[in-house]
């Protein structure tokens, strides 16, 4: 975890650069895509540093009021992020769309298509620094992160677009572009949003609870899967399951099934919390 705030470190990094100069640049040629895009990266410096405070909490061991640690803080922190990034979206849609009923304006200089790339060359480097950190050190939170850089990347991308094309009379497609970046902003924050909620309410992808539980039914000595629920906390999964074995068995042969599962869930699924339950199965008569 340690390691993947480094990478959470460089996004704000990148992202409070890269806004000052839109931004700034935005209101000084009059590129609405870039003040678009702009609004886009200062929103993202909002999340990220949220995302930061919620993997730090996360870092925390286990209380007396948290015996299952501190995890779901990096939860919270990122539905709180969703919902100023929606703010900041449908203010950009707002004010993007009072310009296209506008009518047409002068266009924007080529100078500020120029910031508009930089912004697909840094965000685009940030974006494979970081899923290759997120990849080695497992962070959902990171790799979340790396998926935002990729978004800013094709947003600065479209801006770009957006600029070029009103230096060829096109007008109209420097604000429009403003208003689609507008949307790609609301749209990840619902995103961020959607996925955050469901893990605190205890929602779990049920592809995923269908691989845990085809490894389980695998495994020699357990004879039916009575029961499996599975959980987020965090980063990490926590698997509750019952397991039905041979009568017969004694506790200590029990015991070493359900060894067996953990390491199981462990090495296919990278799962270290779970909660097997054995009980006897049908005797044969």
């Amino acid at each position: 975890m340690n390691e993947a705030l480094r990478g959470v470190w460089l996004s704000i990094t990148a992202y409070l650069i890269l806004s000052v100069f839109k931004l700034g640049a935005g209101y000084l040629y009059g590129s609405e895509a870039l003040l678009a895009d702009g609004w886009n990266n200062a929103s993202d410096i909002v999340a990220s540093i949220a995302v930061l405070i919620g993997m730090k909490i996360a870092l925390k061991p286990a209380d007396r009021n948290h015996p299952y640690g501190h995890s779901r803080a990096e939860t919270v922190s990122s539905l709180f992020a969703s919902f100023v990034m929606m703010a900041i979206g449908l203010q950009v849609l707002f004010h993007t769309a009072t310009v296209l009923l506008d009518g047409p304006k002068e266009s924007p200089p080529l100078n500020s298509a120029w910031i508009a790339l930089i912004g697909v060359i840094v965000m685009g480097s940030v974006y494979f620094y970081n899923h290759r950190l997120a990849t080695k050190t497992k962070s959902h939170g990171l790799m979340a992160a790396a998926k935002d850089n990729l978004s800013d990347a094709l947003v600065s991308l479209g801006a770009f677009i957006g600029i070029i094309g009103a230096r060829f009379d096109m007008y109209w497609l420097d604000p429009l572009t403003g208003f689609i970046v507008g949307l790609i902003i609301c749209k990840t924050a619902f995103g961020i949003f959607k996925e955050s909620s469901l893990m605190l309410t205890d929602g779990f992808d049920k592809e995923k609870l269908n691989e845990i539980q085809d490894t389980i039914q695998a495994i020699e000595g357990v004879e039916a899967l009575v029961d499996i629920k599975a959980r987020m906390a965090g980063s990490s999964v926590i698997v509750d399951a019952v397991v039905e074995v041979a009568p017969e068995l004694n506790i200590e042969e029990g015991h070493s099934i359900t060894d067996k599962i953990e390491e199981k869930l462990e090495k296919d699924h990278d799962i270290h919390n779970t909660n097997i339950h054995v009980e006897p199965g049908k005797r044969n008569l």
